[in-house]
């Protein structure tokens, strides 16, 4: 199937599929874009479960994840574990700037310095490129993650990015998103043994101590518990 999004109720679709689970809410994504279709992952365990999902149903989906290039180099292992595993190929997509040339333009510490405007350069408008010519993208945002993703549906349309959005897993919890993985087997980053539940780039990520929120980690210090990816967003 292959349709235009004037001929879907996306609505319509969403109450259908919330019960059914992410395994059919993926297979009508690939079926109704096909070639359309973008699958994004960070490399976090809801990433991962969607990955192996998708591996199941059609292994040529296309997959890419943001190359920030600042990025542990744990994260960069568990790719390559995945690709290996899944036999998907997860494609980098990079921001204009490579950090050198950001940080002559911008100064070395820029994502202390303005960590939206840092997000911005090396996340978000990389991510917007590359959705440009897509019908559709898959996330691993789930509803209880942070009050911004509460309202999520598994498929909606995204006015930001101007494509429908599928969160196979939006109404899963972190223990069903873990135990998947348990069940599985499934690669997952080491750093998630050593107290950071939420990883993303070096400078911007801490562990977390015992009784902080989970997402406490991630730009520690800024009253800011979003990159943007999932955002309106603008400088």
């Amino acid at each position: 199937m292959n349709h235009t999004n004037s001929t879907i109720n996306l609505t319509a679709v969403a109450r259908e599929l919330e019960a059914q689970g992410p395994t059919a809410v993926l297979r009508w994504a690939i079926e109704t874009y096909g070639d359309g279709l973008a699958v994004a992952t960070g490399f976090g365990p809801e990433g991962i479960v969607n990955l192996r999902l998708v591996s199941q149903i059609d292994a040529a989906v296309h997959v890419f994840f943001i190359e920030t290039g600042l990025l542990f180099p744990e994260t960069y292992a568990l790719r390559r574990q995945l690709q290996a595993r899944l036999g998907l190929t997860i494609t980098a997509v990079y921001p204009e700037l490579d950090p050198a040339q950001q940080a002559a333009q911008y100064g070395p510490d820029l994502w202390r310095d303005n960590p939206d405007l840092c997000c911005f350069l090396r996340k978000v408008a990389p991510l917007r490129r590359h959705l440009a010519g897509k019908k559709a993208w898959v996330t691993g945002i789930r509803r209880d993650q942070t009050p911004a993703r509460a309202g999520a549906q598994v498929v909606a349309w995204d006015e930001v990015n101007g494509l429908v959005k599928i969160n196979p897993l939006a109404n899963w919890t972190s223990a069903q998103v873990w135990e998947h993985i348990r069940q599985h087997d499934l690669p997952v980053n080491p750093l998630h043994r050593q107290g950071y539940p939420s990883i993303g780039c070096r400078p911007c990520t801490r562990a977390v101590r015992p009784g902080e929120d989970p997402r406490a980690g991630r730009w520690a210090g800024f009253v800011k518990t979003e990159c943007g990816l999932h955002l309106n967003y603008e400088l």
